[in-house]
């Protein structure tokens, strides 16, 4: 019996000893690595669907409000990746202007507004509508613009241009380069 307890003494210690001999030969177990900060900037701090997101100014008045369908947020670099848009602008008067289009991609710090992919702003007031592939919308100065070519609409009007700018807070749109258009006379009864 006492030589079944050595012998099992003695396995038990050959065990222990291969177990430390392969630690010592190849450390590669467990080891602290640092965070890549890069890597960390681009995974989603949330994922949302069905989403609604509203941004105040300084004042606390409401500037914009973002309605999508699935919403991605990266907090390291405010920004947030929204999937079918749809975007109420305000203006210093309290006026809506709706925006949409298939992807946007808002910063959260600067409250630049990028849509892309059938881009199209509206203001149900005047009763115009501006589409593109590409609009820009700073919510801070309530500008929008675009550098990719733009059809404004007021039936039975029709512009296009290669490029626009539209002031909120004025009213005020201006297409550049390139701009031509379709204005029927008015009729008389």
């Amino acid at each position: 019996m006492v030589k079944q307890v050595k012998v099992r003494v003695w396995l038990a210690g050959l065990v222990v000893a291969l177990g430390a001999l392969l630690v010592w030969l190849d450390p590669q177990g467990p080891q602290d690595t640092a965070i890549d900060p890069g890597a960390q900037a681009q995974e989603p701090g949330h994922v949302l669907e069905n989403a609604e997101i509203t941004l105040f100014g300084d004042k606390g008045s409401v500037l914009q409000a973002l309605k999508t369908s699935r919403l991605i947020h990266t907090p390291q670099r405010s920004e947030t990746w929204t999937e079918e848009p749809e975007a109420i602008l305000y203006d210093s008067e309290n006026r809506q202007w709706l925006a949409s289009a298939d992807v946007g991609t808002l910063n959260t710090s600067t409250q630049v507004l990028l849509m892309s992919g059938s881009a199209r702003l509206i203001a149900p007031d005047e009763g115009w509508q501006l589409d593109t592939e590409l609009l820009h919308y700073d919510g801070l100065n309530q500008h929008a613009w675009s550098e990719t070519p733009v059809v404004l609409q007021q039936p039975p009007q029709q512009m296009n241009a290669s490029r626009m700018d539209v002031w909120l807070n004025e009213s005020q749109v201006r297409l550049t380069d390139n701009v031509r258009g379709t204005h029927p006379p008015a009729t008389q009864r």
